[in-house]
Protein backbone atom coordinates (compact mmCIF):
# COMPACT_ATOMS: atom_id res chain seq x y z
CA UNK A 1 0.00 0.00 0.00
CA UNK A 2 2.85 2.50 0.67
CA UNK A 3 4.74 1.70 -2.09
CA UNK A 4 1.66 2.41 -4.65
CA UNK A 5 1.21 5.62 -2.43
CA UNK A 6 4.75 6.79 -3.22
CA UNK A 7 4.47 5.92 -6.82
CA UNK A 8 1.32 7.97 -7.14
CA UNK A 9 2.96 10.52 -4.93
CA UNK A 10 6.02 10.69 -7.42
CA UNK A 11 4.05 11.10 -10.35
CA UNK A 12 1.75 13.72 -8.97
CA UNK A 13 5.09 15.76 -7.93
CA UNK A 14 6.41 15.50 -11.73
CA UNK A 15 3.44 17.59 -12.86
CA UNK A 16 3.06 19.51 -10.20
CA UNK A 17 -0.28 18.38 -8.18
CA UNK A 18 -1.35 16.85 -4.72
CA UNK A 19 -1.90 14.18 -3.15
CA UNK A 20 -5.41 13.80 -0.97
CA UNK A 21 -6.59 11.19 1.14
CA UNK A 22 -10.57 10.84 0.65
CA UNK A 23 -10.72 7.45 2.44
CA UNK A 24 -10.11 4.36 3.33
CA UNK A 25 -11.93 1.08 3.32
CA UNK A 26 -11.34 -2.74 4.11
CA UNK A 27 -12.61 -4.94 1.19
CA UNK A 28 -11.99 -8.66 0.36
CA UNK A 29 -8.92 -8.46 -0.93
CA UNK A 30 -7.43 -6.11 1.35
CA UNK A 31 -7.15 -2.17 2.14
CA UNK A 32 -8.59 0.40 -0.32
CA UNK A 33 -7.50 3.39 -0.50
CA UNK A 34 -9.28 6.64 -2.62
CA UNK A 35 -6.72 9.88 -3.06
CA UNK A 36 -7.76 13.21 -5.08
CA UNK A 37 -5.02 14.31 -7.23
CA UNK A 38 -5.56 18.11 -7.83
CA UNK A 39 -2.90 20.27 -10.05
CA UNK A 40 -0.74 22.78 -8.07
CA UNK A 41 -1.93 26.53 -8.91
CA UNK A 42 0.27 29.19 -8.75
CA UNK A 43 -0.30 32.54 -7.00
CA UNK A 44 -3.35 34.25 -7.44
CA UNK A 45 -4.36 31.87 -9.54
CA UNK A 46 -7.33 28.65 -8.62
CA UNK A 47 -9.26 26.49 -10.30
CA UNK A 48 -13.35 27.20 -10.91
CA UNK A 49 -16.25 25.66 -11.07
CA UNK A 50 -19.46 28.09 -12.26
CA UNK A 51 -22.83 26.29 -10.46
CA UNK A 52 -26.01 27.32 -11.34
CA UNK A 53 -28.60 27.21 -8.36
CA UNK A 54 -32.34 27.29 -9.62
CA UNK A 55 -35.80 25.97 -8.46
CA UNK A 56 -39.40 27.19 -7.91
CA UNK A 57 -39.75 30.31 -5.31
CA UNK A 58 -39.30 29.73 -2.04
CA UNK A 59 -37.15 26.45 -2.20
CA UNK A 60 -34.37 28.25 -0.44
CA UNK A 61 -32.16 28.97 -2.66
CA UNK A 62 -30.90 31.74 -1.24
CA UNK A 63 -30.74 30.91 1.75
CA UNK A 64 -28.52 27.73 1.43
CA UNK A 65 -26.62 29.86 -0.59
CA UNK A 66 -26.02 32.26 2.50
CA UNK A 67 -25.31 29.18 4.76
CA UNK A 68 -22.52 27.77 2.38
CA UNK A 69 -20.61 31.07 2.01
CA UNK A 70 -20.83 32.87 5.44
CA UNK A 71 -20.37 29.61 7.67
CA UNK A 72 -23.72 30.37 9.34
CA UNK A 73 -27.22 28.87 10.08
CA UNK A 74 -30.51 30.26 9.45
CA UNK A 75 -32.70 31.05 12.07
CA UNK A 76 -36.31 30.08 10.25
CA UNK A 77 -36.83 33.50 9.03
CA UNK A 78 -35.06 34.49 6.18
CA UNK A 79 -31.80 35.84 8.57
CA UNK A 80 -29.26 34.35 5.70
CA UNK A 81 -30.72 35.12 2.60
CA UNK A 82 -30.64 39.14 3.49
CA UNK A 83 -26.48 39.28 3.43
CA UNK A 84 -27.17 37.91 -0.43
CA UNK A 85 -29.79 40.39 -1.78
CA UNK A 86 -29.12 43.74 -3.23
CA UNK A 87 -32.08 45.40 -3.89
CA UNK A 88 -34.38 47.12 -1.22
CA UNK A 89 -37.64 45.17 -3.41
CA UNK A 90 -35.56 41.83 -2.84
CA UNK A 91 -35.10 42.48 1.23
CA UNK A 92 -38.74 43.36 1.26
CA UNK A 93 -40.43 40.29 -0.34
CA UNK A 94 -37.74 37.61 0.28
CA UNK A 95 -37.46 37.03 -3.80
CA UNK A 96 -34.89 37.01 -5.97
CA UNK A 97 -35.43 39.09 -9.19
CA UNK A 98 -31.73 39.32 -10.41
CA UNK A 99 -28.89 37.32 -11.20
CA UNK A 100 -26.40 36.34 -7.74
CA UNK A 101 -22.57 35.72 -7.60
CA UNK A 102 -21.23 34.48 -4.67
CA UNK A 103 -18.16 32.40 -4.07
CA UNK A 104 -17.15 29.61 -1.75
CA UNK A 105 -13.92 29.04 -1.54
CA UNK A 106 -11.73 25.20 -0.98
CA UNK A 107 -7.97 25.21 1.00
CA UNK A 108 -5.71 22.22 -0.69
CA UNK A 109 -6.83 19.75 1.77
CA UNK A 110 -10.66 20.24 0.79
CA UNK A 111 -11.46 22.70 3.67
CA UNK A 112 -13.77 26.03 3.27
CA UNK A 113 -11.57 29.07 3.66
CA UNK A 114 -14.71 31.61 3.31
CA UNK A 115 -14.13 33.70 7.22
CA UNK A 116 -17.26 36.82 6.69
CA UNK A 117 -15.91 40.41 8.29
CA UNK A 118 -16.78 40.33 11.96
CA UNK A 119 -18.01 43.67 11.71
CA UNK A 120 -20.34 43.63 8.50
CA UNK A 121 -20.96 40.28 7.95
CA UNK A 122 -19.86 41.12 4.43
CA UNK A 123 -17.05 38.40 2.09
CA UNK A 124 -13.67 39.71 1.13
CA UNK A 125 -13.36 37.99 -2.04
CA UNK A 126 -9.55 39.03 -2.48
CA UNK A 127 -8.85 37.38 0.78
CA UNK A 128 -11.04 34.07 -0.32
CA UNK A 129 -9.06 33.75 -3.84
CA UNK A 130 -5.55 33.65 -1.85
CA UNK A 131 -6.01 31.16 0.63
CA UNK A 132 -8.28 28.84 -1.90
CA UNK A 133 -6.98 26.09 -4.45
CA UNK A 134 -10.85 26.10 -5.84
CA UNK A 135 -13.55 28.60 -5.95
CA UNK A 136 -17.23 27.64 -6.43
CA UNK A 137 -18.59 30.41 -8.19
CA UNK A 138 -22.83 30.06 -7.44
CA UNK A 139 -24.93 31.88 -10.09
CA UNK A 140 -27.86 32.27 -7.65
CA UNK A 141 -31.18 33.02 -10.27
CA UNK A 142 -34.71 33.72 -9.80
CA UNK A 143 -37.00 31.11 -8.71
CA UNK A 144 -40.56 33.76 -9.76
CA UNK A 145 -41.86 33.14 -12.98
CA UNK A 146 -42.09 36.39 -13.99
CA UNK A 147 -38.04 36.77 -14.31
CA UNK A 148 -38.44 33.65 -16.03
CA UNK A 149 -35.97 35.68 -18.78
CA UNK A 150 -33.15 36.44 -16.69
CA UNK A 151 -33.14 32.76 -15.12
CA UNK A 152 -32.80 31.72 -18.61
CA UNK A 153 -30.27 34.66 -19.30
CA UNK A 154 -28.22 33.34 -16.05
CA UNK A 155 -28.23 29.66 -18.06
CA UNK A 156 -27.16 30.43 -21.18
CA UNK A 157 -25.14 33.81 -20.66
CA UNK A 158 -23.02 33.04 -17.48
CA UNK A 159 -22.16 29.19 -18.89
CA UNK A 160 -22.38 27.22 -15.60
CA UNK A 161 -20.65 23.82 -14.93
CA UNK A 162 -23.14 22.33 -12.88
CA UNK A 163 -26.83 23.17 -12.17
CA UNK A 164 -28.15 22.11 -8.17
CA UNK A 165 -32.04 21.86 -8.87
CA UNK A 166 -33.25 23.17 -4.98
CA UNK A 167 -36.96 21.42 -4.42
CA UNK A 168 -38.57 22.54 -1.28
CA UNK A 169 -39.44 19.02 0.70
CA UNK A 170 -42.75 20.38 2.05
CA UNK A 171 -43.86 21.98 -1.06
CA UNK A 172 -42.75 18.87 -3.52
CA UNK A 173 -42.34 19.62 -7.43
CA UNK A 174 -44.09 22.46 -8.42
CA UNK A 175 -44.44 25.92 -9.77
CA UNK A 176 -40.91 26.22 -11.88
CA UNK A 177 -38.88 23.43 -10.92
CA UNK A 178 -39.94 21.21 -14.07
CA UNK A 179 -39.55 24.18 -16.50
CA UNK A 180 -35.76 24.83 -14.96
CA UNK A 181 -35.08 21.24 -14.98
CA UNK A 182 -35.60 21.14 -18.64
CA UNK A 183 -33.96 23.78 -19.45
CA UNK A 184 -30.81 22.35 -17.91
CA UNK A 185 -31.54 18.73 -19.72
CA UNK A 186 -31.68 21.18 -23.39
CA UNK A 187 -28.32 23.00 -22.60
CA UNK A 188 -26.24 19.57 -21.48
CA UNK A 189 -25.98 21.19 -17.94
CA UNK A 190 -25.30 18.34 -15.57
CA UNK A 191 -27.95 18.54 -12.36
CA UNK A 192 -27.76 17.24 -8.97
CA UNK A 193 -30.62 17.86 -6.57
CA UNK A 194 -31.06 19.01 -3.07
CA UNK A 195 -34.31 18.61 -0.88
CA UNK A 196 -34.15 21.08 1.27
CA UNK A 197 -36.66 22.24 5.09
CA UNK A 198 -36.23 18.39 5.92
CA UNK A 199 -35.88 20.03 9.67
CA UNK A 200 -39.66 21.19 9.12
CA UNK A 201 -41.09 18.43 6.98
CA UNK A 202 -43.14 15.39 8.31
CA UNK A 203 -41.22 12.14 7.41
CA UNK A 204 -44.14 10.73 5.35
CA UNK A 205 -44.25 14.03 3.08
CA UNK A 206 -40.67 13.98 2.70
CA UNK A 207 -40.42 10.23 1.69
CA UNK A 208 -43.40 10.91 -1.17
CA UNK A 209 -41.79 14.49 -2.14
CA UNK A 210 -38.65 11.68 -2.59
CA UNK A 211 -40.55 8.91 -4.54
CA UNK A 212 -42.05 11.92 -6.77
CA UNK A 213 -38.54 13.29 -7.66
CA UNK A 214 -36.96 10.03 -8.51
CA UNK A 215 -39.72 9.24 -10.27
CA UNK A 216 -39.46 12.61 -12.41
CA UNK A 217 -35.68 12.11 -13.31
CA UNK A 218 -36.02 8.43 -14.33
CA UNK A 219 -38.80 9.56 -16.84
CA UNK A 220 -38.17 9.33 -20.70
CA UNK A 221 -37.29 12.96 -20.79
CA UNK A 222 -34.64 12.72 -18.38
CA UNK A 223 -33.32 8.87 -18.34
CA UNK A 224 -31.25 10.15 -15.28
CA UNK A 225 -30.23 7.68 -12.69
CA UNK A 226 -31.16 9.17 -9.10
CA UNK A 227 -28.98 8.24 -5.91
CA UNK A 228 -29.55 9.63 -2.77
CA UNK A 229 -26.48 10.66 -0.80
CA UNK A 230 -26.35 9.85 3.00
CA UNK A 231 -22.79 9.05 3.64
CA UNK A 232 -19.05 10.20 2.36
CA UNK A 233 -18.93 6.99 0.70
CA UNK A 234 -22.25 8.46 -1.19
CA UNK A 235 -20.21 11.28 -2.01
CA UNK A 236 -17.17 10.11 -3.47
CA UNK A 237 -18.93 7.43 -5.90
CA UNK A 238 -21.41 10.08 -7.16
CA UNK A 239 -18.68 12.56 -7.48
CA UNK A 240 -16.33 10.51 -9.53
CA UNK A 241 -19.38 9.37 -11.67
CA UNK A 242 -20.94 12.70 -12.04
CA UNK A 243 -19.16 14.08 -15.13
CA UNK A 244 -21.54 11.31 -16.99
CA UNK A 245 -24.18 13.04 -17.02
CA UNK A 246 -26.62 10.13 -16.46
CA UNK A 247 -26.08 10.12 -12.72
CA UNK A 248 -28.01 12.90 -10.50
CA UNK A 249 -27.23 12.49 -6.75
CA UNK A 250 -29.80 13.89 -4.11
CA UNK A 251 -28.97 15.95 -1.14
CA UNK A 252 -31.64 16.27 2.31
CA UNK A 253 -30.26 19.12 3.79
CA UNK A 254 -31.58 21.43 6.55
CA UNK A 255 -30.33 25.07 6.68
CA UNK A 256 -31.80 25.72 10.40
CA UNK A 257 -30.14 22.40 11.81
CA UNK A 258 -26.92 21.96 9.33
CA UNK A 259 -27.66 18.57 8.90
CA UNK A 260 -25.83 16.88 5.75
CA UNK A 261 -24.23 20.26 4.56
CA UNK A 262 -20.72 18.70 5.53
CA UNK A 263 -21.91 16.21 2.46
CA UNK A 264 -22.59 19.20 -0.14
CA UNK A 265 -19.64 20.92 0.86
CA UNK A 266 -17.53 17.70 0.11
CA UNK A 267 -19.30 16.68 -2.66
CA UNK A 268 -18.61 20.60 -3.88
CA UNK A 269 -14.99 20.36 -3.00
CA UNK A 270 -14.68 17.25 -5.38
CA UNK A 271 -16.34 18.49 -8.67
CA UNK A 272 -13.90 19.11 -11.40
CA UNK A 273 -14.51 22.23 -14.37
CA UNK A 274 -15.70 20.49 -17.44
CA UNK A 275 -14.41 22.73 -19.29
CA UNK A 276 -10.54 22.83 -20.93
CA UNK A 277 -8.72 25.51 -22.78
CA UNK A 278 -6.13 24.62 -25.06
CA UNK A 279 -3.09 28.68 -25.18
CA UNK A 280 -2.64 28.38 -28.71
CA UNK A 281 -6.61 29.17 -29.62
CA UNK A 282 -7.51 32.26 -30.45
CA UNK A 283 -9.32 34.28 -28.26
CA UNK A 284 -13.00 34.43 -27.24
CA UNK A 285 -14.49 36.60 -24.56
CA UNK A 286 -18.30 36.84 -24.58
CA UNK A 287 -19.76 40.11 -22.64
CA UNK A 288 -22.72 39.16 -20.12
CA UNK A 289 -22.50 42.83 -18.23
CA UNK A 290 -21.30 46.41 -18.47
CA UNK A 291 -20.09 49.09 -16.21
CA UNK A 292 -19.18 52.86 -15.29
CA UNK A 293 -16.49 52.49 -12.88
CA UNK A 294 -15.56 56.25 -11.51
CA UNK A 295 -11.90 56.77 -11.92
CA UNK A 296 -11.10 53.85 -14.11
CA UNK A 297 -14.12 53.76 -16.82
CA UNK A 298 -15.39 51.69 -18.78
CA UNK A 299 -15.60 47.73 -17.67
CA UNK A 300 -17.22 44.38 -19.39
CA UNK A 301 -17.49 41.29 -17.48
CA UNK A 302 -18.11 38.06 -18.60
CA UNK A 303 -16.27 34.66 -19.70
CA UNK A 304 -13.72 33.33 -21.45
CA UNK A 305 -14.73 30.92 -24.08
CA UNK A 306 -11.56 29.71 -25.27
CA UNK A 307 -7.72 30.91 -25.94
CA UNK A 308 -5.74 33.05 -23.31
CA UNK A 309 -5.98 36.66 -23.14
CA UNK A 310 -2.93 38.58 -21.46
CA UNK A 311 -2.69 42.25 -19.98
CA UNK A 312 -2.78 45.19 -23.22
CA UNK A 313 -3.86 42.50 -25.65
CA UNK A 314 -5.78 43.97 -28.39
CA UNK A 315 -8.70 42.49 -29.25
CA UNK A 316 -11.46 43.06 -31.89
CA UNK A 317 -14.95 44.06 -29.95
CA UNK A 318 -18.71 43.71 -31.64
CA UNK A 319 -20.87 43.41 -33.40
CA UNK A 320 -22.12 47.18 -33.64
CA UNK A 321 -25.63 48.18 -35.10
CA UNK A 322 -24.17 47.96 -38.87
CA UNK A 323 -22.38 44.10 -37.60
CA UNK A 324 -18.71 45.73 -37.32
CA UNK A 325 -15.74 45.20 -34.80
CA UNK A 326 -13.77 48.11 -33.38
CA UNK A 327 -10.26 47.33 -32.28
CA UNK A 328 -9.91 47.67 -28.49
CA UNK A 329 -7.01 47.39 -25.90
CA UNK A 330 -7.35 45.93 -22.78
CA UNK A 331 -6.24 48.09 -20.10
CA UNK A 332 -6.91 46.33 -16.78
CA UNK A 333 -7.97 42.39 -15.83
CA UNK A 334 -9.56 41.49 -12.93
CA UNK A 335 -10.81 37.63 -11.76
CA UNK A 336 -12.95 37.65 -8.56
CA UNK A 337 -12.64 41.42 -7.84
CA UNK A 338 -8.48 40.43 -7.95
CA UNK A 339 -6.13 41.89 -10.51
CA UNK A 340 -4.35 39.30 -12.35
CA UNK A 341 -2.09 39.79 -15.65
CA UNK A 342 -4.33 37.17 -17.71
CA UNK A 343 -7.23 34.82 -18.11
CA UNK A 344 -7.82 31.58 -19.69
CA UNK A 345 -10.92 29.60 -21.26
CA UNK A 346 -13.58 28.37 -18.85
CA UNK A 347 -12.74 31.49 -16.39
CA UNK A 348 -15.20 34.64 -15.88
CA UNK A 349 -13.35 37.89 -15.43
CA UNK A 350 -13.70 42.08 -16.10
CA UNK A 351 -11.53 44.21 -18.43
CA UNK A 352 -11.18 47.67 -18.27
CA UNK A 353 -11.05 48.74 -21.81
CA UNK A 354 -9.73 51.88 -23.41
CA UNK A 355 -11.20 54.48 -25.23
CA UNK A 356 -14.86 53.49 -25.38
CA UNK A 357 -18.02 54.44 -24.14
CA UNK A 358 -19.94 52.66 -22.04
CA UNK A 359 -23.17 53.22 -23.87
CA UNK A 360 -21.57 51.70 -27.34
CA UNK A 361 -21.34 48.67 -25.55
CA UNK A 362 -24.26 45.63 -24.62
CA UNK A 363 -24.90 42.12 -23.57
CA UNK A 364 -24.02 39.79 -25.79
CA UNK A 365 -20.99 41.46 -28.00
CA UNK A 366 -17.85 39.77 -28.13
CA UNK A 367 -14.20 40.52 -27.50
CA UNK A 368 -12.36 38.03 -29.81
CA UNK A 369 -8.61 37.73 -31.28
CA UNK A 370 -7.83 39.32 -34.83
CA UNK A 371 -7.33 35.78 -36.47
CA UNK A 372 -10.37 34.86 -35.99
CA UNK A 373 -11.85 37.52 -38.50
CA UNK A 374 -14.82 37.73 -37.19
CA UNK A 375 -18.31 38.09 -38.87
CA UNK A 376 -21.99 39.10 -37.39
CA UNK A 377 -24.86 37.43 -38.91
CA UNK A 378 -28.13 38.61 -39.47
CA UNK A 379 -29.72 34.73 -40.10
CA UNK A 380 -29.36 31.50 -38.96
CA UNK A 381 -30.09 28.34 -39.67
CA UNK A 382 -30.95 26.03 -36.59
CA UNK A 383 -32.41 22.50 -35.74
CA UNK A 384 -35.06 23.29 -33.20
CA UNK A 385 -36.92 21.04 -30.76
CA UNK A 386 -40.63 22.47 -29.51
CA UNK A 387 -40.73 21.85 -25.65
CA UNK A 388 -44.21 23.48 -25.22
CA UNK A 389 -46.24 25.50 -27.45
CA UNK A 390 -50.46 26.24 -26.91
CA UNK A 391 -51.67 26.21 -30.60
CA UNK A 392 -49.15 26.02 -33.66
CA UNK A 393 -46.10 28.24 -34.85
CA UNK A 394 -45.60 29.18 -38.31
CA UNK A 395 -43.83 31.37 -40.87
CA UNK A 396 -43.61 35.23 -39.53
CA UNK A 397 -43.73 33.65 -35.86
CA UNK A 398 -41.42 35.97 -33.78
CA UNK A 399 -39.86 35.02 -29.90
CA UNK A 400 -37.24 35.84 -27.98
CA UNK A 401 -33.94 34.09 -28.95
CA UNK A 402 -31.44 33.14 -26.22
CA UNK A 403 -27.62 32.08 -27.46
CA UNK A 404 -24.74 32.55 -25.08
CA UNK A 405 -25.14 36.00 -23.76
CA UNK A 406 -27.30 36.51 -26.99
CA UNK A 407 -30.98 38.05 -25.78
CA UNK A 408 -32.54 39.17 -29.15
CA UNK A 409 -36.05 38.78 -30.76
CA UNK A 410 -35.93 36.80 -34.61
CA UNK A 411 -38.35 35.96 -37.05
CA UNK A 412 -38.87 32.71 -38.45
CA UNK A 413 -38.25 33.53 -42.23
CA UNK A 414 -39.20 29.84 -43.19
CA UNK A 415 -38.91 26.03 -41.88
CA UNK A 416 -39.14 22.42 -43.60
CA UNK A 417 -42.39 21.68 -42.36
CA UNK A 418 -45.90 23.58 -42.68
CA UNK A 419 -46.84 24.40 -38.66
CA UNK A 420 -44.62 22.92 -35.98
CA UNK A 421 -47.10 21.62 -32.68
CA UNK A 422 -45.77 20.95 -28.97
CA UNK A 423 -42.78 18.00 -29.16
CA UNK A 424 -41.88 18.78 -32.92
CA UNK A 425 -38.27 18.81 -34.64
CA UNK A 426 -37.74 20.75 -37.47
CA UNK A 427 -34.83 22.68 -39.52
CA UNK A 428 -35.74 26.87 -39.00
CA UNK A 429 -34.69 29.64 -40.69
CA UNK A 430 -34.29 33.15 -38.37
CA UNK A 431 -33.55 36.74 -38.70
CA UNK A 432 -32.61 39.33 -35.89
CA UNK A 433 -34.77 41.92 -36.13
CA UNK A 434 -32.83 44.54 -34.04
CA UNK A 435 -28.91 43.55 -34.82
CA UNK A 436 -26.57 41.22 -36.38
CA UNK A 437 -24.67 38.84 -32.94
CA UNK A 438 -22.10 36.69 -33.46
CA UNK A 439 -22.74 33.46 -33.95
CA UNK A 440 -21.03 29.75 -33.89
CA UNK A 441 -22.54 26.60 -35.91
CA UNK A 442 -23.04 23.80 -33.07
CA UNK A 443 -23.87 26.57 -30.41
CA UNK A 444 -26.79 25.81 -28.28
CA UNK A 445 -30.05 28.28 -27.81
CA UNK A 446 -33.51 28.82 -26.39
CA UNK A 447 -36.23 30.15 -28.26
CA UNK A 448 -38.74 31.61 -25.69
CA UNK A 449 -42.36 33.68 -25.83
CA UNK A 450 -44.93 33.47 -23.45
CA UNK A 451 -45.55 30.02 -22.42
CA UNK A 452 -43.67 28.95 -25.52
CA UNK A 453 -40.52 27.01 -25.33
CA UNK A 454 -37.95 25.55 -27.59
CA UNK A 455 -34.34 24.44 -27.93
CA UNK A 456 -32.10 23.94 -30.37
CA UNK A 457 -28.66 23.99 -32.08
CA UNK A 458 -27.42 26.66 -34.64
CA UNK A 459 -26.52 24.15 -38.18
CA UNK A 460 -25.42 27.19 -40.93
CA UNK A 461 -24.77 30.71 -40.68
CA UNK A 462 -26.35 32.14 -43.90
CA UNK A 463 -26.69 35.82 -44.25
CA UNK A 464 -23.43 38.00 -42.98
CA UNK A 465 -22.93 41.82 -42.78
CA UNK A 466 -22.13 42.50 -45.95
CA UNK A 467 -25.85 41.79 -46.55
CA UNK A 468 -26.72 44.32 -44.36
CA UNK A 469 -30.64 45.33 -44.03
CA UNK A 470 -29.48 48.34 -42.53
CA UNK A 471 -29.45 50.31 -46.18
CA UNK A 472 -32.88 49.97 -46.91
CA UNK A 473 -34.35 51.80 -43.80
CA UNK A 474 -33.35 55.67 -45.70
CA UNK A 475 -35.24 54.63 -48.92
CA UNK A 476 -38.37 53.77 -46.40
CA UNK A 477 -38.10 56.78 -44.99
CA UNK A 478 -38.01 58.94 -47.76
CA UNK A 479 -40.88 57.10 -49.13
CA UNK A 480 -42.67 58.58 -46.05
CA UNK A 481 -41.55 61.74 -46.71
CA UNK A 482 -42.91 61.99 -50.46
CA UNK A 483 -46.59 60.52 -49.11
CA UNK A 484 -46.36 63.26 -46.60
CA UNK A 485 -45.42 66.23 -48.86
CA UNK A 486 -49.02 66.86 -50.80
CA UNK A 487 -50.58 66.99 -47.63
CA UNK A 488 -48.27 69.75 -45.63
CA UNK A 489 -48.51 71.90 -48.68
CA UNK A 490 -52.44 71.87 -48.70
CA UNK A 491 -52.00 72.77 -44.94
CA UNK A 492 -50.55 75.92 -46.50
CA UNK A 493 -53.41 76.76 -48.66
CA UNK A 494 -50.51 76.47 -51.23
CA UNK A 495 -51.04 76.00 -54.77
CA UNK A 496 -51.40 72.01 -54.51
CA UNK A 497 -54.32 72.59 -52.37
CA UNK A 498 -56.84 72.72 -54.63
CA UNK A 499 -55.20 69.65 -56.54
CA UNK A 500 -55.90 67.60 -53.58
CA UNK A 501 -59.67 67.82 -53.76
CA UNK A 502 -59.51 66.44 -57.24
CA UNK A 503 -59.31 67.57 -61.16
CA UNK A 504 -62.64 67.78 -62.54
CA UNK A 505 -63.17 66.67 -66.53
CA UNK A 506 -62.83 68.49 -69.21
CA UNK A 507 -66.23 70.53 -69.88
CA UNK A 508 -67.51 69.79 -66.57
CA UNK A 509 -67.94 73.70 -65.23
CA UNK A 510 -70.13 73.20 -62.14
CA UNK A 511 -68.12 69.98 -60.55
CA UNK A 512 -65.36 72.26 -61.34
CA UNK A 513 -66.99 75.49 -59.62
CA UNK A 514 -68.02 72.70 -56.86
CA UNK A 515 -64.48 72.11 -56.30
CA UNK A 516 -63.44 75.57 -56.65
CA UNK A 517 -65.26 76.64 -53.41
CA UNK A 518 -64.42 73.43 -51.73
CA UNK A 519 -61.00 74.80 -51.94
CA UNK A 520 -61.64 78.29 -51.19
CA UNK A 521 -64.15 77.42 -47.91
CA UNK A 522 -60.67 75.19 -47.01
CA UNK A 523 -58.20 77.87 -47.80
CA UNK A 524 -60.49 79.95 -45.12
CA UNK A 525 -60.94 78.20 -42.01
CA UNK A 526 -59.30 78.85 -39.19
CA UNK A 527 -55.90 77.23 -39.28
CA UNK A 528 -54.57 75.25 -35.44
CA UNK A 529 -51.82 76.94 -33.72
CA UNK A 530 -47.86 75.98 -34.97
CA UNK A 531 -47.45 74.50 -31.40
CA UNK A 532 -50.49 72.27 -31.59
CA UNK A 533 -49.62 68.27 -31.91
CA UNK A 534 -49.41 67.00 -34.96
CA UNK A 535 -53.05 64.85 -34.26
CA UNK A 536 -55.02 68.19 -34.36
CA UNK A 537 -53.63 69.02 -37.35
CA UNK A 538 -54.13 65.44 -38.74
CA UNK A 539 -58.01 66.04 -37.23
CA UNK A 540 -57.90 69.15 -39.57
CA UNK A 541 -56.59 67.39 -43.04
CA UNK A 542 -59.51 65.03 -42.72
CA UNK A 543 -61.93 67.84 -41.63
CA UNK A 544 -60.54 69.14 -44.95
CA UNK A 545 -61.25 66.15 -47.02
CA UNK A 546 -65.15 65.49 -45.61
CA UNK A 547 -65.82 69.19 -46.55
CA UNK A 548 -65.01 68.76 -50.26
CA UNK A 549 -66.86 65.86 -50.43
CA UNK A 550 -69.79 67.43 -48.71
CA UNK A 551 -69.37 70.42 -51.39
CA UNK A 552 -68.93 68.30 -54.20
CA UNK A 553 -72.81 66.69 -54.85
CA UNK A 554 -74.37 69.95 -53.82
CA UNK A 555 -72.80 72.14 -56.88
CA UNK A 556 -74.61 69.40 -59.09
CA UNK A 557 -71.49 67.02 -59.93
Amino acid sequence: MEASYATVKSMAEQIEADVILLRERQEAGGRVRDYLVRKRVGDNDFLEVRVAVVGNVDAGKSTLLGVLTHGELDNGRGFARQKLFRHKHEIESGRTSSVGNDILGFDSEGNVVNKPDSHGGSLEWTKICEKSTKVITFIDLAGHEKYLKTTVFGMTGHLPDFCMLMVGSNAGIVGMTKEHLGLALALNVPVFVVVTKIDMCPANILQETLKLLQRLLKSPGCRKIPVLVQSKDDVIVTASNFSSERMCPIFQISNVTGENLDLLKMFLNLLSPRTSYREEEPAEFQIDDTYSVPGVGTVVSGTTLRGLIKLNDTLLLGPDPLGNFLSIAVKSIHRKRMPVKEVRGGQTASFALKKIKRSSIRKGMVMVSPRLNPQASWEFEAEILVLHHPTTISPRYQAMVHCGSIRQTATILSMDKDCLRTGDKATVHFRFIKTPEYLHIDQRLVFREGRTKAVGTITKLLQTTNNSPMNSKPQQIKMQSTKKGPLSKREDGGPSGGSAVGVPPPGDEACSLGAAQSATSSSLQPMPKPSSGGRRRGGQRHKVKSQGACVTPASGC
